[in-house]
């Protein structure tokens, strides 16, 4: 059990770096302008919601270290798909090859971790 927490989190952490990454990739490449988000000029709500949902990874990270049980398995195939689900449904939005490429290693990691979290025996 203890090794399926530690590949957990490790595929969380690689989930998180992979959207950090597109992120910085993003500002350094011109592709958004400052102050802007989609196309229109950048709320707080709406900044409020990127950092909601760049937390998620954050807190996976957190809750694999805590938690352990059934529980643990089931939030991680929850969040998991949720997140997969997001992102493939962001995929036409990404213009650029290197976000092509960010969002199918993405999804790639969520696999791993819906993968991971459904073979986990707790026994």
């Amino acid at each position: 059990m203890e090794r399926t927490k530690i590949i957990l989190t490790g595929l969380w952490t690689a989930l998180m770096f992979t959207y950090l990454l597109g992120d910085v990739l993003r500002v350094y490449s011109g592709d958004v302008k400052p102050g802007e988000l989609f196309g229109q000029k950048a709320s707080q709500i709406m900044y409020l919601g990127i950092a909601a949902f760049m937390f998620i990874p954050i807190l996976m990270i957190i809750l694999n270290l805590l938690l352990s049980g059934n529980i643990l398995r089931w939030l991680n195939l929850i969040v998991t798909l949720l997140l997969f689900i997001i992102n493939l449904i962001g995929v036409p939005s990404y213009k650029s090859w290197y976000d092509a490429f960010l969002i199918i290693l993405s999804l790639v990691i969520n696999v791993l971790i819906f993968w991971q979290a459904y073979v986990w025996s707790l026994s």
